[in-house]
């Protein structure tokens, strides 16, 4: 599923999450800089101040804050050594290495960062792939400064996930529902919806764990949708996956079907995809927090 010269993260930040097409990748761009907007809306780096952006990725966020803050500086950190040397290379070709470290580090352990070294902490779609949401908590907190500011985003997965067995990717799918099956079977083996970390949280347990961090100001704001899909590409949501760890349609179809199954369904779900006939639901929750 990935080159095997690179880890899963990269490739799916690169590659995998927009399927290789960069108009598609423009597109989820432009959809998640509001999301970058609104992280960074809640706190404040002027005057040199120090930001940890945990989980930092391809540098949506650091990015954002380098350019919304002229004078700040930051952590880079990530579990993904092949994605530092990525944005580290990013800011050598913008010029920014003077106001910029690098740390190779889980969301759970900052143990490289001293107590109180920081003035703020922010976080994208990073909590859903870790286990011990607790302990990264109890982190952001020991480095921040007094009166430091922590700010993060997640998806919700538990509001949509798993669907119910009629339903595939938000279509109706109950003439094919035991072939669709098989496909789900292929995802949820990875991903057991009740132990796996992508989907054994809601808002109110990342409330919980901030407030027993030891943050006494704490603000979260909850959106849900459920809309009618767009018209979609096919061949765009084939070649997607929906998370580092998860294989494309393409590749669970060639995993778990038939031939003749594999036709079956696509037939079935394709004409749906491409004249938006399903539901798209989704929850996400912004997080924002002071020491």
């Amino acid at each position: 599923m990935t080159d095997s010269g690179q880890d899963i993260w990269i490739q799916w930040l690169l590659n995998r999450r927009f399927g290789g097409d960069p108009e598609r990748m423009k597109k989820m761009l432009d959809h998640l800089y509001p999301v970058r907007d609104k992280v960074l809306s809640h706190i404040n780096l002027e005057d040199e101040k120090i930001l940890l952006d945990v989980g930092c990725g391809d540098g949506l966020i650091a990015f954002g804050a380098l350019e919304k803050f002229e004078a700040c500086r930051v952590i880079f950190s990530d579990i993904s050594e092949d994605l530092l040397n990525h944005v580290r290379g990013l800011t050598q070709e913008m010029n920014l290495q003077d106001r910029c470290q690098f740390v190779h580090a889980s969301a759970d352990d900052l143990s490289m960062l001293g107590d109180e070294s920081v003035d703020a902490v922010t976080t994208r779609s990073v909590l859903i792939y870790v286990s011990v949401k607790q302990q990264a908590f109890n982190e952001f907190y020991r480095v921040l400064k007094p009166g430091g500011q922590l700010s993060i985003f997640e998806p919700i997965n538990r509001f949509a996930f798993p669907e119910p067995p009629d339903r595939f990717v938000g279509h109706d799918v109950r003439p094919v529902m035991e072939i669709a099956q098989k496909l789900k079977d292929v995802y949820l083996h990875i991903q057991p919806p009740n132990n796996d970390p992508m989907t054994d949280f809601d808002e109110r347990d990342l409330v919980m764990q901030a407030e027993k961090a030891g943050f006494k100001e704490i603000h979260l704001e909850l959106q849900i949708e459920i809309k009618p899909s767009e018209s979609g590409n096919w061949e765009e949501m084939i070649h997607t996956a929906g998370n580092p760890k998860i294989p494309t349609l393409e590749e669970a179809i060639q995993q778990a079907l038939t031939p003749g199954e594999a036709e079956t369904f696509v037939n079935y779900l394709r004409p749906q995809v491409e004249s938006g006939q399903g539901v798209t639901r989704f929850a996400r929750a912004y997080l924002w927090a002071v020491k």
